[in-house]
């Protein structure tokens, strides 16, 4: 009897269960498959006659359901589960997880710099890598055939042009250029970027760094407000009683010039072979605007002044988590990144 069948295959299915995703497929083609049992008992259903057909319409349209139900709930079941059985693993212990990464040493000490002179009110201000002779020299106080453009040796890209050679920027310095130009005072900026120069590599020098450059340009600006400006960098940034240094230099674009030193955090001024034993290292140059390069962007000398500084980023590195050799910055040495993972905040 057709209705002893349904009875039947309905236990079956109510107490089936499976262990493992290979049980569960051949449940699918037992019953719901194109030669299972429920296509042969609808095949019989035909032959039954119209008054049983009444009665085992609705019965065998739930049979078929709940075969069907039966499949899909076992299938939505935890899957990892089954295949993990299947394959012989305990899916109860802990996983392996992924390894956590760690921001660049250079991101690290960039987003530190950023962050000391953002609490004196200083903006960061970018420009492009790629850059005319006006910007990146001329601008600046760096007549044609002066003898300062032997200072740094440079990528050319292109010969002529309506504002000159195009090069690979040698500093950040043309940033501070564009937004004289773009604006009015005051400004007060900070101008992180990679820079080109052509030198030989080695631990000490690079055919490619980072700068980050400071301007300040408003009324009444002072020498003195550029070394309080960078005595307060120097303490936030190495801890209080970092000593810090003046010297008389020269640079084009600053009038008067200075390099700023301070006692070398890896002897502690005691004098080692980073700082060649003179107990001091220097960090950045700095100086007043020249009066021609604000005038070159457009800015009354006589109303305004400003000062400016630079420092590679690389150096400020160096000191702060003592690596000596400036190759490793840009060598991705998993080895070497792997060492910064607790900075990754």
């Amino acid at each position: 009897m057709l209705q002893d069948k349904i009875t039947q295959y309905t236990t079956e299915i109510n107490d089936f269960s499976t262990e493992n995703v290979e049980e569960l497929e051949q449940f699918r083609i037992k019953f719901l498959g194109t030669k299972g049992i429920i296509k042969d008992i609808f095949d019989e259903f035909k032959a039954v006659s119209p008054e049983e057909k009444k009665t085992l319409g609705k019965v065998l349209n739930e049979f078929k359901q709940l075969a069907e139900n039966k499949y899909q709930t076992l299938k939505e079941q935890d899957k990892s589960e089954l295949i993990g059985k299947d394959a012989g693993l305990d899916l109860t212990l802990p996983g392996s997880g992924f390894e956590v990464g760690a921001r660049h040493p250079l991101a690290l000490v960039r987003r530190e710099i950023v962050d000391i002179f953002s609490k004196l009110g200083f903006v960061v201000a970018e420009g492009p890598e790629i850059e005319d002779d006006w910007h990146n020299f001329s601008a600046l106080n760096f007549p044609e055939e002066h003898p300062a453009r032997d200072m740094q040796d440079t990528f050319f890209i292109k010969k002529g042009g309506e504002h000159g050679d195009i090069a690979l920027r040698t500093h950040t310095s043309s940033v501070q250029v564009r937004m004289m130009e773009a604006g009015k005072p005051p400004f007060r900026a900070l101008m992180p970027g990679r820079v080109y120069r052509n030198e030989a590599i080695s631990a000490r020098a690079h055919c490619f760094f980072h700068q980050v450059e400071g301007l300040y340009v408003d009324e009444n600006v002072s020498f003195a407000d550029l070394k309080q400006t960078l005595f307060y960098f120097v303490q936030e940034l190495y801890g209080e009683g970092t000593k810090v240094r003046f010297r008389p230099s020269y640079f084009p674009f600053t009038e008067p010039s200075a390099e700023m030193d301070i006692s070398c955090t890896i002897c502690k001024g005691e004098g080692c072979q980073f700082c060649k034993f003179s107990g001091w290292v220097e960090i950045l140059g700095c100086g007043m605007v020249d009066p021609n390069v604000l005038e070159n962007c457009g800015i009354d000398s006589k109303k305004y002044s400003g000062f400016a500084f630079g420092m590679g980023i690389e150096r400020i590195a160096n000191l702060k988590f003592v690596i000596k050799d400036l190759r490793l910055f840009s060598e991705n040495d998993a080895r070497f990144l792997k060492q910064y993972k607790t900075s990754l905040i």
